[in-house]
């Protein structure tokens, strides 16, 4: 592959069949470039031809033909499986439906807002809408950045949606379902209530990824649902976890060296259907409500804000790339706000002057009341 820069742009140029094609990267990195000349070969491979925008020009390309466009040159090298089918579905049920003929540089503030009032009449839920919304808002971007279109872009009003709801499990029912696990499914039942490790890293946990001296854990890995290959985590972060005591032992008993943490019987990694197949036996044995590995996360986020942790010590933890994804937990720690305002009681302000002098009378005030309490 051959992608070199030429006045601030990326450009792939490479032969075949002593045909040389030479194209502009929409991509501002090299590695974009190179996943830009994969996806030409591989239009190449399949017969198709590479030259057809020549004959619609960028000021022409409707809404349609953009996003299949853009789904193929940005989505696919830049996002993952998970995202990639999210995004492809709401492409192809919400926004070419409604957006589809038109063209880019005609779209305007007044569609996005009939757009929204649209969705909203069929019952889609507000955070739904918003979902719709930012990958609309990343194609309309980059449409304009990668065309230089005229125009003002449509600007976007989110709508306004009541805090997530957030369910978790109490310490008696998280006894109660590790109690009706056995074997390697409770290991990892185990293992996400006391890190906080979502599904594909739980399935993706390398021997090599654990530190016996040092008692930590290093999230990694994240195993493709589709392809079953390792990736980076979400928001490609690596974060460490200390290991909890009991999670220490149990892994310790078996350590290897290299592979996978857990396997199936037939030493293999889990598949994603498996897994919660896996977890959804054990939980109708335990008589709970559905629940799935993501609510051992939130279990894992919920006690620990309970019991007092930093929320910015719990980000670190799950990984979590802003606070505001955090601060959900933070309902669940109603201690902490008792203390504040526990500090305005007069028992608590005997010996507090406020910045005021010693012996003014705001002070002797106070301190008579407190006695008189």
């Amino acid at each position: 592959m051959s992608v070199r820069k030429i006045k601030g742009s990326y450009w792939v140029d490479f032969s075949i069949n002593r045909r040389r094609y030479r194209k502009r990267s929409p991509h501002n990195s090299q590695k974009g470039g190179r996943d830009y000349e994969a996806v030409l070969r591989q239009k190449l491979a399949r017969g198709e031809s590479i030259d057809a925008d020549a004959n619609t020009t960028q000021q022409e390309q409707t809404f349609e033909e953009f996003a299949w466009k853009w789904f193929e040159t940005y989505v696919m090298p830049n996002n993952k499986f998970l995202e990639q089918r999210a995004k492809k579905y709401i492409l192809q049920k919400c926004l070419v439906p409604f957006f589809g003929k038109l063209r880019l540089e005609e779209i305007t503030t007044q569609h996005v807002e009939q757009y929204k009032a649209l969705a909203l009449k069929k019952g889609s839920a507000r955070k739904t809408v918003n979902n719709q919304l930012a990958v609309f808002s990343k194609l309309i971007t980059t449409a304009y950045d990668w065309f230089n279109l005229s125009g003002r872009r449509p600007k976007i009003l989110w709508l306004k949606c009541p805090p997530p709801s957030t369910d978790f499990l109490s310490a008696d029912e998280c006894t109660l379902l590790l109690s009706k696990a056995d074997g390697v499914i409770r290991e990892m039942i185990l293992t996400g209530l006391r890190t906080g490790m979502r599904q594909g890293e739980l399935a993706g946990l390398q021997w090599s990824c654990i530190d016996w001296q040092n008692q930590l854990l290093t999230v990694r890995y994240s195993r493709c649902p589709r392809t079953g290959k390792l990736m980076s985590p979400k928001s490609n972060r690596v974060r460490h976890i200390p290991i909890d005591p009991d999670v220490y032992q149990m892994l310790f008993n078996r350590k290897r060296d290299t592979g996978y943490v857990f396997l199936d019987k037939g030493e293999m990694p889990f598949a994603t259907h498996n897994l919660i197949r896996k977890i959804r036996d054990v939980r109708y044995a335990a008589g709970l409500r559905p629940l799935g590995w993501h609510m051992l996360r939130h279990t894992f986020a919920s006690h620990l804000a309970m019991k007092g942790a930093p929320i910015l010590n719990v980000q670190a933890l799950l990984g979590h790339s802003t606070i505001t994804m955090t601060m959900r937990y933070a309902h669940v720690a109603p201690s902490a706000l008792r203390e504040s305002i526990n500090l305005l009681s007069p028992k608590n302000a005997i010996n507090a002057n406020f910045g005021q002098p010693a012996g003014n009378q705001w002070t002797e005030t106070i301190q008579q009341e407190a006695k008189n309490l």
